[in-house]
């Protein structure tokens, strides 16, 4: 390839993050340290010649675990503070849609980017658990939990290595309520995303 010519900036990514739960109901917070990686490939598509802006459709596996304080079952959830070692465990099918602009050419391969846009979400699976006086529970792929869900993210960074941000739009959970209060907890991450060509 010759400077000019135009190229297809199509990657495979791998993400690393430290997840929060925002909009936790009135006396909830994060239990403890929660995370997630993804992994997936992403489909570049120019919009000029030089190829330094584009869009970006992709799809992806994503993986995440939250500690956190409220102890749910298959209908609804509860306020236990007897309740320890409370862990969300989560399984997506990720689909990445971005606006792409970055510094390159068809023969520079360590370059300036800003990748933005939107991230939809399938959940294939769900887990909660928790223990109470030595009791293990286990409640998987509860009805309350929302299995579409959207988020905005935003990568920056030089070469392979990029800092990430996601914000959630949906709530966790469907028609969830504790005490009377309804549950509108959403997922933001941050973290690094590395792009491989």
């Amino acid at each position: 390839m010759q400077l000019g010519d135009s190229y297809w900036e199509d990657q495979l990514y791998l993400n690393i993050t430290y997840n929060i739960l925002d909009k936790q109901p009135t006396g909830f917070g994060n239990g403890g340290f929660s995370y997630g990686f993804s992994a997936g490939y992403i489909k570049d598509i120019p919009f000029n010649r030089r190829g330094n802006f584009s869009t970006g459709i992709g799809i992806g596996y994503n993986y995440d675990s939250f500690s956190h304080n409220l102890t749910p079952n298959n209908v609804d959830f509860t306020s236990n503070p007897d309740a320890i070692s409370s862990q969300i465990g989560l399984h997506n099918l990720e689909f990445p849609i971005q606006i792409r602009w970055r510094t390159s050419d068809a023969v520079t391969y360590s370059f300036w980017r800003i990748y933005t846009g939107v991230k939809l979400s399938y959940n294939l699976s769900n887990n909660f658990t928790y223990t109470i006086d030595n009791e293990k529970f286990s409640f998987t792929n509860i009805d309350k939990y929302n299995n579409f869900q959207t988020g905005l993210e935003l990568s920056v960074g030089y070469g392979a290595f990029n800092l990430y941000v996601y914000y959630g739009l949906t709530p966790m959970y469907k028609d969830a309520y504790i005490d009377n209060e309804k549950i509108d907890t959403t997922i933001t991450k941050f973290g690094l995303i590395f792009f491989l060509l």
